[in-house]
């Protein structure tokens, strides 16, 4: 969630290396994802293209296996590169429960496809690596640094991707199950701050906005929740952001201890945060703050010192500033823009080579738990969310000076304002027609899913994450099917 990486989040969770990064460079107080789920986001990350764009629709369909990167461009030009850890931007790489949920959300009918969300503490007080995957690929990043990078005669660009601060898989539910634990051990636990730690306000289940009910359902979170039980899974995803933030200093120290770091720019980001119980849900697929809104901080030779930029900005503008760093000319099909003259601590107002960077960004969402297509404006303090094909569902309006909780929708009570950004959206991306494509595209891929499994479809289809629920009434959730298709 970017909001920790500046006041008042950063109250919660001691993040030392986060706060590093900030001392000497650049903090983005509005940095966003272009799809608050993995696979679309790092899609756009590394093209450099809206999700409309590169068909990113879901968890399954990322980008083509051929697409040329920002990195493959810096490695034709003569950079040394090297990956670790999580990718997850080409396709295939998720659940048949994942994939076939997308696939089905225009079906009328509410199954949770999550287990509850729930925390679970392991080990002790010197129990530190608890996420021992993502230590391990740190392991390899700072041994590549220390035996690699440090010998090179050519530039490099070294990409990390960690799971943390991910929840992970519930082990109880099956393997099918969704990730709804937060896991951490009383070392990072202490780290928290937990008289900081806010409960979020939720409107009541009949008051909320139908995708809103429909996510809260599918992700289990429709039942009783004491303020502890917030409390807690608020306090556990803190703590495995501590954890997090600790593999970053491992980076930055092995950059210092070679005497790199005064020569290579350094970039932390995210592909989406974590709702950690506000509007009565976890996890991501939403355009709400705690879903949506990115860390992403910049350090390094030009880069300026203790600054925090406010201006909007997304992970399509990782694309332009790797080639803008790498002096490599930057294509002019992309979605992005250079942050460089913002890291430089120009004003905005200076013509840059592609002309100015919009006022706005876009993200959209096309995925699972969520039943139907959304669109998210932010320009200013206006935060504007358009739904399938713009009539069909309420939009939704949020004044975030005024309501940074994102409590109230304010669309009836400025129409005016409501109509120029759904405007403003259609000269971006022609909404309805793109979920209509959608719409078409998920129909197809579960038709050609459900003809691949025969005779096995209904002991397949029964048996996904939502089995619990499915189970009870298979004969009815299968009508609900062939009624849609």
């Amino acid at each position: 969630d970017g909001r920790l990486t500046f006041y008042p989040g950063n109250q919660t969770v001691d993040l030392p290396f986060i706060n590093f990064m900030k001392r000497y460079g650049t903090v983005f107080l509005n940095a966003y994802t272009n799809s608050p789920i993995c696979c679309p986001s790092r899609a756009a990350m590394w093209s450099g293209l809206f999700t409309h764009l590169t068909e990113s629709w879901n968890n399954f369909k990322g980008l083509d296996p051929d697409y040329v990167t920002w990195m493959d461009l810096m490695e034709k030009h003569g950079y040394r590169t090297q990956k670790y850890g999580k990718l997850d931007y080409t396709s295939g790489h998720h659940s048949v429960s994942n994939r076939v949920e997308a696939w089905t959300r225009d079906v009328d009918f509410l199954l949770r496809q999550e287990g509850r969300p729930m925390v679970n503490l392991t080990g002790d007080r010197k129990h530190v690596r608890v996420m021992e995957a993502d230590w391990r690929n740190t392991d390899k990043a700072v041994n590549w640094i220390k035996e690699e990078a440090i010998n090179l005669t050519q530039p490099f660009v070294l990409y990390l991707g960690l799971n943390l601060p991910h929840p992970y898989p519930s082990p109880y539910a099956g393997e099918n199950f969704g990730s709804s634990t937060f896991l951490t051990s009383p070392y990072w636990l202490e780290k928290v701050t937990y008289e900081a730690i806010k409960i979020p306000k939720w409107s009541s289940l009949s008051e909320m906005h139908p995708i809103d009910y429909y996510s809260s359902y599918t992700k289990n979170c429709t039942g009783e929740f004491t303020k502890q039980e917030v409390r807690n899974i608020r306090a556990f995803y803190y703590a495995m952001c501590a954890e997090t933030d600790a593999m970053l200093g491992e980076i930055i120290s092995a950059l210092r201890d070679t005497g790199l770091l005064k020569k290579t720019v350094v970039i932390f980001t995210a592909d989406h945060g974590e709702l950690a119980m506000e509007h009565r849900q976890f996890y991501k697929m939403s355009m709400y703050e705690g879903s949506s809104h990115v860390p992403l901080l910049v350090m390094g030779p030009g880069v300026k010192a203790q600054q925090q930029v406010s201006n909007v900005v997304s992970l399509v503008d990782i694309y332009p500033t790797m080639l803008d760093i790498a002096r490599i000319p930057i294509p002019q099909n992309l979605s992005g823009y250079s942050l460089i003259p913002l890291l430089r601590g120009k004003a905005e107002n200076n013509m840059s080579r592609r002309g100015l960077r919009p006022l706005w960004v876009l993200s959209e969402f096309h995925g699972c738990n969520v039943n139907s297509s959304m669109y998210m404006l932010r320009t200013g303090k206006w935060k504007y969310i358009a739904y399938a094909d713009g009539r069909s569902v309420l939009p939704q309006l949020f004044d975030l000076t005024a309501d940074p909780d994102e409590l109230t929708n304010v669309a009836i009570k400025f129409p005016v304002i409501a109509h120029s950004l759904d405007k403003l959206l259609r000269s971006i991306v022609n909404y309805p027609k793109v979920s209509s494509s959608v719409q078409e595209y998920n129909k197809r891929q579960f038709i050609s899913w459900k003809q691949s499994l025969g005779q096995n479809y209904s002991n397949v289809i029964a048996n996904l994450r939502w089995h619990q629920d499915w189970l009870k009434e298979p004969k009815k959730y299968e009508n609900a099917i062939d009624k849609w298709l």
